[in-house]
């Protein structure tokens, strides 16, 4: 009877334990639905295969697809929470029985001006982070943008009525990409609007043409080679300059040299760029500035000091512009951290450091910025407020500092919204405001006010930043 009964409590343990294998393997898999925690993200996941949706209170539309193989590496799952890692930020979903209902059902009319404006709107107020900080009363300019809006609007409407929602937003990421129609129709409607004004004929510079006239006449050797994003080498007195004109473009994409001649670098090689996985794009941002950093700071490892001029940088990667920065930087150190908007509280906080170099550079470094300076390069100053070595000269950065978070209409419109804050290690905030100098310059505010007044003196600008210089080292 014993026998019997052991034999019994056996088969029952082995059934258990059966039976409860294939439910641990599904909470340890990451295959299946997962919700973003802020972001507005559905994320599906099979055996080969991974598809994103970006989703709202009333849609949900495909956002990318690809191999699982692409992004596994990328993905932790821990208590049935799946975190994604692009750089240093971590996306973090949670798991959903099944596939949202929204997700299943046929899309509406796709042109549906008002559908398009309502899923606009819907992200805004779902995800948009500084409607506090920027006194913005939501209810009131929602309202008062729809009532612009009835069934006889057109998409020139549509898109005129969006760009006056981020304007009055204060968004710095904000933005929406309609076609190339809406937008030269929205051109020539605004052009004629000023035409009857008139306005004096003024010389106007590119962020790269005017970065590329400065760093000429700063260098009196010019030790620039393989790189037209940035140019280095030596002033007077043995000081190094390094004058970056831009934080991303620099993955080695093997491009086909006829279509960049067809349709411009930066075009080519942001189709290149954007059929990578999120994965690659980061690894091959990095691995290409690493390199040319590799060689700029062996050019310029005897330099008494060296020049880092972001003035007309607006942007790009933030792990590239962390990428150059460490090169100055002697221990890992937490330099940030951010967070994002999620319903009506913020995402889990998520630290940010700046890695160390091997070999880093630890003489005096003075970092040029500006209010042109956005971005990614807001990141840079941002993050520069942690090295001792490093004093910023000229005007507070543009305080972009939000990742834009990319999105797409039904009609196939992309917008993008700052859903994120970033602080210092002290909590403060330095979206709008920009990050301060340490010697203030008081550079103009608007673009080509400030571009002018640099192109049409130069030995002032010069002499203006190498006696900022010479009263911080007498401090």
């Amino acid at each position: 009877m014993r026998t019997k009964t052991t034999l019994f409590s056996i088969l029952l343990i082995l059934i258990l334990l059966i039976g409860c294998k294939p439910n641990n393997e599904k909470n340890n898999s990451i295959e299946g639905i997962w919700k973003s925690i802020g972001y507005g993200k559905i994320l599906k996941i099979d055996t080969n295969s991974y598809e994103y949706f970006d989703t709202t209170d009333i849609s949900c539309l495909p956002a990318k697809e690809g191999d699982i193989s692409e992004v596994k590496n990328t993905m932790q799952i821990s208590n049935d929470t799946l975190t994604v890692k692009r750089g240093f930020s971590k996306y973090r979903y949670v798991r959903v029985n099944e596939f949202p209902e929204i997700c299943q059902q046929n899309l509406k009319d796709k042109k549906d001006i008002t559908y398009n404006f309502e899923v606009f709107a819907n992200t805004f107020e779902n995800h948009y982070a500084y409607l506090d900080l920027n006194n913005v009363n939501w209810d009131s300019l929602y309202k008062n943008s729809k009532n612009k809006i009835n069934s006889k609007s057109t998409e020139l409407d549509l898109y005129l009525v969006m760009e006056d929602m981020i304007e009055s937003l204060k968004d710095n990421h904000g933005s929406i990409e309609p076609t190339d129609e809406i937008y030269e129709l929205a051109e020539n409607q605004i052009q004629s609007e000023i035409e009857d004004v008139e306005t004096e004929e003024l010389k106007e510079y590119g962020d790269f043409e005017i970065a590329g006239i400065v760093a000429d006449y700063y260098l009196k050797e010019d030790l620039t080679k393989d790189s037209w994003l940035i140019k280095w080498g030596n002033m007077e007195n043995n000081v190094g300059y390094i004058q970056i004109k831009t934080m991303f473009l620099y993955a080695d994409l093997s491009l086909n040299e006829s279509l960049v001649k067809e349709n411009g670098f930066v075009s080519t090689y942001m189709d290149a760029f954007d059929s990578l996985d999120f994965e690659k794009q980061i690894s091959k941002e990095v691995a290409g500035i690493s390199k040319l950093m590799d060689t700029i700071m062996e050019d310029l490892k005897k330099t008494r000091h060296i020049i880092i001029d972001v003035r007309f940088n607006g942007g790009g990667q933030d792990v590239v512009a962390l990428e150059i920065l460490r090169r100055f930087n002697i221990d890992r150190k937490q330099i940030a951290v951010k967070k994002a908007r999620h319903n009506n509280h913020y995402t889990k906080n998520t630290p940010i450091y700046l890695e160390s170099a091997k070999n880093p550079y630890t003489k005096p470094v003075y970092l040029l910025t500006s209010q042109q300076s956005a971005s990614a390069t807001d990141m840079m100053a941002l993050s520069s407020m942690e090295l001792n070595n490093l004093k910023r000269i000229g005007s507070h950065t543009n305080g972009a500092i939000s990742d834009a978070l990319q999105k797409t209409l039904p009609n196939g419109w992309f917008f993008s919204v700052s859903n994120e804050i970033y602080t210092d290690k002290n909590n403060k905030i330095y979206e709008n405001i920009g990050v301060p100098v340490h010697y203030e310059l008081n550079y103009p505010d608007d673009r080509q006010t400030f571009f002018r007044s640099v192109a049409n003196d130069l030995e002032k600008d010069k002499k203006n930043i190498l006696n900022a210089i010479n009263e911080l080292q007498n401090e």
